[in-house]
């Protein structure tokens, strides 16, 4: 802003004027009236710090201070939840919110969104329904369950389960799977808030049957089997097998749980992939319930679903926690046509965004790596190497820890070896300011960008010009 000699105008001066009712229409006169404030107070410390103003007349003073305003507001009132674009070879990456929609999903949202919904209205009878009823006859037709209900994410599962059929008592888990995922969310912690007391049996690398056998007495309420996620124990290893555990459980007429953690519907090894149990392998290996999550490789919204037995299945839909963990109809909307879309299997890749990343054909990936090069090097000019690299891929969130997919990308490398880390933290700054902002990973001393997951060339090309407003700094 620049600095005025004589009077500063006055907070009515600068709201009256022409370009001071432009920021109050937009953005309201409260808020108008506080960043004006505030620049006024910005321009009064300035001129403390430096008495060498130079003259600007009274219009301009007053729409330079107006101006200043609009920008703090502008700031503001940009959202926090900002799309980014996910180039860092992670396709479900947990803190990028995990799967993308399949547009059928976006719309069927919106449409939940603009007006009302028979969320719990039967509309055959006019009396009350039950909202899972909207996708349970769609779960059960491509599960195979005997029935099904919905909660706001995995973690809700397993603790909706253990706290209706384990409360006071023991839940019975093999020590290698009391897993902890992010943000340290630990079994054993989510099994203690759930009110039952655990049971672990076996050790890190190995568990036998014999040991679910010792364990089961008078206190034991249920076998828990939980999927080892973002870790795999390999070597001299022993488990036992959902088939094996449940014919035990039918033994001892103990319900038998299977945490998937992630969750699938379809063979990945049809695809390339390394094949990873589904949920109808658990149910017709005899898991009583099978919980999974929504928002993985089944490529819809933010979801927990425990699927199996009719009774436990009712037994959970009575718990009282139930209500507070259940779905809104933003996300039972968007859930209902992501299912609809695996009753035609031959098309999953083309309609299902997380699939169509992860079956994207290397080719492809490596073309549009090479159609980016030639842009990205001219926007950040001789200061860095630009160069296309072949990179690996992750499926993330706990699925397939171990499993990676060829692809490829843009490797960014300072030309200047003196503080090349803090270039490179710099660099990935630069492109986490861009309008869209940017996000890679740092490795062997290179920003790399994996390109699997750019859905929007057009878009990423088109702002790198804004990269040369901001200059990579190398620090002192």
């Amino acid at each position: 802003m620049s600095k005025v000699s004589g009077p500063i105008p006055s907070v009515d001066e600068v709201l009256r004027g022409e370009a001071g009712r432009v920021v109050v229409a937009r953005f309201g006169h409260v808020a108008t009236l506080a960043a004006v404030r505030g620049a006024l107070d910005e321009l009064r410390a300035a001129r403390g710090r430096n008495s060498a103003n130079h003259s600007v007349n009274r219009v301009d003073a007053v729409a330079a201070i107006a101006a200043r305003a609009a920008e703090v507001l502008e700031a503001e009132d940009a959202p926090r939840l900002r799309r980014v674009l996910n180039l860092t070879g992670t396709v479900l990456h947990t803190n990028l919110g995990r799967a993308i929609l399949a547009e059928e999903a976006v719309a069927a949202a919106a449409a939940a969104m603009r007006a009302p919904a028979a969320l719990e209205f039967d509309l055959e009878s006019g009396s009350r329904g039950e909202r899972d009823d909207i996708v349970r006859g769609l779960i059960c037709e491509l599960t195979g369950a005997e029935d099904a209900i919905l909660v706001n994410n995995n973690a809700a599962a397993i603790l909706l389960v253990l706290n209706t059929l384990a409360l006071g008592r023991e839940s019975i888990v093999s020590r290698g799977e009391l897993i902890e995922i992010g943000g340290s969310f630990r079994m054993p912690d989510i099994m203690a808030r759930a009110g039952t007391r655990l049971r672990e049996i076996g050790t890190t690398n190995r568990t036998h049957l014999r040991d679910y056998v010792d364990a089961i007495g008078d206190e034991s309420a249920l076998l828990l089997k939980i999927h080892t996620s973002n870790y795999l124990v390999q070597g001299f290893t022993k488990d036992v097998g959902t088939d094996e555990l449940a014919v035990l459980a039918r033994e001892k007429k103990l319900p038998l749980v299977d945490d998937l953690g992630s969750g699938t519907l379809i063979d990945l090894g049809k695809y390339g992939l390394r094949r990873e149990r589904t949920v109808q392998d658990a149910l017709k290996d005899g898991a009583d319930l099978v919980t999974f999550s929504g928002d993985k490789l089944l490529g819809g919204p933010q979801a927990g679903f425990i699927v199996g037995r009719r009774d436990l299945v009712r037994a959970c839909a009575k718990n009282p926690i139930k209500r507070a963990v259940r779905l809104d109809k933003i996300r039972l909307a968007a859930l209902e046509a992501t299912l609809k879309i695996y009753r035609d299997p031959d098309r999953l890749p083309e309609r299902l965004p997380t699939l169509g990343f992860l079956t994207r054909p290397l080719d492809d990936i490596r073309a549009q790596a090479e159609r980016v090069a030639g842009p990205m090097s001219r926007a950040l000019g001789v200061a860095v190497e630009v160069a296309c690299c072949a990179c690996t891929s992750q499926i993330g969130s706990g699925a397939l820890p171990l499993e990676t997919i060829p692809s490829a990308g843009l490797a960014l490398t300072p030309r200047a070896k003196k503080q090349s880390g803090r270039q490179l933290e710099a660099l990935a700054a630069a492109f986490r300011r861009l309008p869209i902002p940017v996000i890679g990973h740092i490795e062997k001393g290179a920003l790399v960008f994996d390109c699997r997951c750019l859905d929007d060339e057009t878009a990423f090309v088109g702002q790198l010009g804004k990269l040369a407003i901001m200059p990579v700094e190398a620090g002192p």
